[in-house]
């Protein structure tokens, strides 16, 4: 080992280590943001989603039975069409022999399309007053509607009574109307229906200051003289009758092409107009109207609905003052034509429905899956694990003659000067024969001087320390094989402590001669934190009840790197601990079932070590674990054709890795989030009840796989919190994994800062 000396006033140089952590620590900050603004965009696309279909802000409040007392009198018995020109009141009624025909809620893509279809072919001009939600979700109908000849008007973006809602929220009900019209069809209106109006005489104190602010705006207001009442369903002659004016009397005749089921609707309205045309009725737009009054009261048409100068409306595509160009046919007078931002923001907003749209659906059949999966692993670990301790704790198994010879115990360090003593201590209680070399790589701490130290205290003539210069853990592995002079190695952590029948248990496998390698049970000692709560959980249920799964499937994906035996020729055979992945006991454990080589778990075989103390340590170390084992999958991705009994682990044990350790987690916020949304915008009764369905499957699960591990219960009180907070980094981390992988990021072996805190398992609790 070479020692860097420094020149007084000059900076000592970052050694490679360094400069690795520090590339590393760049390169994840980045990639850190975008899992969450992944998370972000998720949450997004729901929220956008929710809103469109009136689940998120949607209020279902109508307002009946209010007092009329400050409306004016003029506008109460006037006609069907307000306007507030010059700041005055002024109602307008449809002429004689005059049908304004106007539909409300849609579009819809089942009904509209037929309803235009039908005044096409009769040739009879309408007016649909439309909810912004549905424009954004079915733009081509708008289209089509306004290429046809057809008028729109708003009809507010998420159909809500606005005599309940504040200014703003009036405002963006109909601004965001105006995008999505905009985006649909390159237009926007100056006309308004409420949802839930009827006649001018049902204007009350509280909607009136609402239509007076619009009108000033720029709005134009349209009532209705005669209500089909299509919405209850009476059936198409009732439908007609009760559209039908009395006498001569002209009439905005109300219909709906959405908000329900429209088939009466269809079937009534060509008759309708069979008959109306009969009796000498024109149809024409609210424009149209307007126009015709303007005429006939002596007035020179100005090609605007409602009088006001143009650029006089909020948020209609004027840019700086400028007036956009109005559309010059009478009959839609009020349209007008979008440009600038408002153009593109209403393109911006077709868009992002359109992918929310797409988006959702996918996304939640991604959800079934995600949960059909969770549970179907959950029944299938339940079942296997309960297979697998029957048969490897009955009185008459066993491996075959006792494995009594003396094995290697191979401790890799690197700064473990607060550990290495207690894992030593414990070695030297061992109940089987061994021999233990510790390779120090590179250690900065002084950690190969304790180690002799604390051997020659505990009379262990049996413990060889090797130094070596930093090059990683598989390198400072493969130095111990190449030293061993076992036929048996053991590998553990610096920081981790056996009990003194570990190595007895370990090794008794390798009886069969088939057993390439053995992995032990590793168990959580600093569990008395919360974090180490969570993660001793974690340890019991998730990873050794999957051990007994796999190993009952002959497809055990991971030896701990904490405890695990291998047979020396094995390791040697495989090429030894490769550089390739960071997750290099993964590598080897997949490497030695393609070559033909058993890989078993020994439950008995109880290791005790150092979780991370800290959510960063955490983070860094299951940041390296979860991007090591997508390393070390796609190195052996070729294992899914081999053949034999060494292509078992590619067929069998390949996807359940992949199915169950990145796939599934990866999609799984999307319970987590669903279930939130749920909550607050849906059925929070419902929703609060599936999840705690779902906790109490894995409760089960977690309970007997604590039965299994004779482990106390009381940890469980854990769970639900662990379910909430810890649960959701675990996922976080791994999508962070899956974006380092995806842009080809890398990362090296990390240290993480130890306590020394795990002594002998006698100690631990």
């Amino acid at each position: 080992m070479t020692t860097t000396h420094t020149t007084r006033g000059r900076r000592r140089a970052p050694s490679r280590m360094q400069r690795a952590a520090g590339k590393a620590a760049a390169l994840q900050k980045p990639r850190v943001i975008l899992a969450l603004l992944l998370l972000l965009g998720l949450t997004s696309v729901m929220l956008l989603d929710g809103y469109l279909r009136a689940e998120v802000g949607g209020d279902q409040r109508v307002r009946t039975g209010a007092s009329s007392s400050k409306v004016p009198d003029s506008v109460l018995d006037g006609g069907p069409i307000l306007t507030f020109r010059g700041g005055k009141a002024t109602t307008v009624s449809v002429p004689k022999k005059t049908i304004a025909l106007t539909f409300d809620d849609g579009p819809n893509p089942t009904y509209t399309p037929q309803v235009l279809k039908i005044l096409e072919e009769n040739d009879v001009p309408a007016t649909f007053f439309l909810v912004g939600s549905m424009v954004s979700r079915y733009p081509g109908i708008v289209k089509d509607m306004v290429e046809q000849g057809d008028e729109v008007g708003i009809h507010t973006f998420t159909h809500v009574d606005l005599s309940y809602q504040s200014t703003a929220r009036v405002d963006r009900e109909m601004e965001q109307t105006q995008l999505a019209l905009a985006g649909a069809a390159g237009i926007t209106t100056t006309l308004f229906r409420a949802p839930y109006s009827s006649e001018t005489d049902a204007i009350d104190n509280y909607s009136w200051p609402v239509y007076k602010k619009l009108g000033q705006d720029g709005y134009t207001s349209v009532f209705v003289d005669t209500d089909s009442d299509d919405w209850k369903k009476p059936g198409v002659s009732k439908i007609v009758d009760w559209a039908t004016p009395k006498g001569t009397s002209g009439a905005a005749v109300l219909m709906h092409d959405a908000g329900g089921d429209r088939e009466q609707t269809i079937e009534a309205l060509p008759k309708y107009i069979k008959k109306m045309k009969a009796k000498g009725y024109t149809f024409t737009t609210i424009s149209g109207v307007m126009e015709k009054q303007n005429t006939g009261n002596g007035r020179a048409a100005t090609g605007t609905a409602t009088g006001v100068q143009p650029g006089a409306l909020n948020g209609l595509g004027t840019q700086g003052g400028s007036a956009t160009r109005r559309v010059t046919d009478s009959l839609q007078a009020a349209h007008h034509q979008a440009t600038g931002a408002t153009l593109y923001e209403g393109k911006a907003l077709i868009v992002a429905v359109a992918v929310a749209e797409y988006a959702l659906p996918v996304l939640s059949v991604g959800l079934m899956v995600v949960g059909v999966a969770v549970m179907g692993r959950f029944g299938m670990m339940v079942v296997l694990a309960r297979r697998h301790y029957r048969q490897r704790n009955r009185r008459r198994f066993g491996w075959g003659p006792p494995v009594t010879r003396p094995v290697s115990v191979i401790v890799p360090a690197y700064n473990e000067k607060e550990c290495i003593a207690n894992t030593l201590q414990s070695l030297s209680r061992s109940t089987h024969p061994i021999e233990v070399i510790v390779v120090d790589d590179g250690s900065t701490d002084g950690t190969s001087e304790i180690a002799r130290e604390a051997a020659y205290a505990l009379g262990m003539t049996n413990v060889r320390v090797i130094r070596q210069e930093n090059a990683g853990k598989p390198a400072a592995l493969n130095n111990g094989v190449r030293s061993a002079s076992c036929d048996i190695v053991v590998m553990m952590d610096g920081d981790t402590v056996f009990e003194p029948d570990t190595v007895r248990s370990l090794v008794q496998p390798f009886a069969d001669p088939g057993v390439g390698a053995v992995a032990g049970n590793a168990k959580v000692g600093n569990r008395n934190t919360v974090i180490g709560a969570w993660q001793h959980i974690e340890y019991v249920m998730g990873f050794n009840l999957d051990r007994r799964m796999y190993d009952l499937l002959r497809c055990m994906p991971t030896i701990p790197g904490a405890i695990g035996a291998f047979r020396r020729e094995a390791v040697l055979q495989v090429g030894g601990m490769s550089e390739d992945t960071l997750a290099e006991d993964t590598d080897i454990t997949i490497a030695m079932h393609r070559a033909g080589w058993r890989v078993v778990y020994e439950e008995h075989a109880r290791a005790w070590t150092e979780a991370p103390g800290s959510l960063r340590q955490l983070w860094s170390q299951r940041y390296r674990w979860s991007y090591g084992t997508m390393q070390a999958l796609w190195k052996h991705r070729k294992s899914v054709t081999d053949k034999g009994p060494s292509g078992r682990f590619g067929r069998v044990g390949m996807p359940l890795v992949v199915i169950f350790q990145i796939v599934t987690p990866v999609f799984a916020p999307l319970i987590d989030v669903f279930t939130a949304y749920s909550m607050i915008f849906v059925d929070f009764t419902a929703a609060l009840l599936a999840w705690l369905a779902v906790l109490a499957v894995q409760l089960v699960c977690a309970a007997y796989a604590f039965r299994l591990d004779r482990e106390k219960y009381r940890y469980l009180l854990m769970m639900p919190l662990q379910q909430l907070a810890y649960r959701q980094m675990m996922y976080l981390v791994l999508i962070h994994s899956c974006i380092t992988a995806l842009t080809g990021g890398r990362l090296r072996w990390q240290k993480l800062k130890r306590t020394g805190e795990v002594g002998t398992p006698a100690g631990v609790n």
